[in-house]
């Protein structure tokens, strides 16, 4: 397809019908569900997302894409030719319609942290299934004690279960990108919970303000001393940096200072 490609949109649109394949065949709604394709490019995946049983309802950023994706016809299909990071979800989308939401697509990097954040604050959703640089994937499902550790690998495994559905090349795009991607799912599944999830989220981030200090340095504000005192219920310090921490010692920590 001739298209003009965007840059400052992220456009790399995936090609490789295997790969489309794999995606669609990891998302199992009902008749009673809803999925939501965030960026849907020319319409790739789209075109088989509507062969579920689920309605489809399509957030589109470049309005060129029009006429392309008006092709696919499905009266399950609704497209909507706006930002998705700048409407209101519940504004498009009667979520008490639905039994689950499943979220898919190819998220530009620059923009996948935002766009997570959206969906779990303004939303419930059952599965969210994202393409994304491969070393964003490792970001995400990484364990405490590794250097890809931070604090989005901490909220998200703390709302969700992660699983990597595939890899994929850089050559099933086109235009072909620099890096290599991964097509991941959440899942939602609370194992463990904050008593106040706003002060638990703020603990994450305080913690993970200066990565190379450690927890006395990045907790200044805090009680040292009770946080000391949960420590060592897992023989540990405020010497200790944040990403030695598992998410079950900063649930802790949240629920008794």
């Amino acid at each position: 397809m001739k298209f003009d490609y965007k840059k400052s949109l992220g456009q790399n649109f995936l090609k490789d019908k295997n790969i489309i394949k794999k995606i669609a065949d990891s998302i199992n709604p009902t008749e009673e569900d809803l999925i939501i394709e965030i960026g849907p490019g020319a319409g790739a995946l789209t075109k088989e997302l509507v062969k579920k049983k689920s309605e489809v309802i399509c957030f589109e950023i470049d309005t060129r894409l029009k006429e392309i994706l008006e092709e696919i016809n499905s009266e399950k299909l609704t497209i909507i030719f706006k930002d998705f990071l700048s409407i209101k979800i519940n504004e498009y989308i009667d979520q008490n319609k639905y039994k689950n939401l499943y979220f898919v697509g190819n998220l530009p990097y620059y923009i996948t942290t935002a766009i997570i954040n959206k969906i779990v604050k303004e939303s419930n959703p059952y599965e969210i299934t994202i393409m994304v640089q491969k070393e964003v994937a490792d970001r995400f499902s990484a364990k405490p004690g590794t250097k890809d550790y931070s604090s989005i690998s901490i909220f998200l495994q703390y709302n969700f279960d992660i699983e990597r559905v595939c890899n994929v090349s850089k050559t099933c795009f086109e235009p072909v990108p620099k890096v290599d991607s991964s097509v991941i799912k959440f899942k939602r599944n609370k194992k463990i919970s904050a008593n106040d999830e706003e002060k638990f989220y703020k603990l994450i981030k305080d913690s993970f303000t200066q990565k190379r200090k450690n927890l006395r340095n990045n907790l200044k504000g805090y009680d040292l001393n009770k946080i000391q005192a949960i420590l060592k219920k897992y023989d540990k310090d405020l010497t200790a940096r944040a990403e030695q921490l598992s998410i079950e010692e900063f649930v802790d920590i949240s629920n008794n200072i």
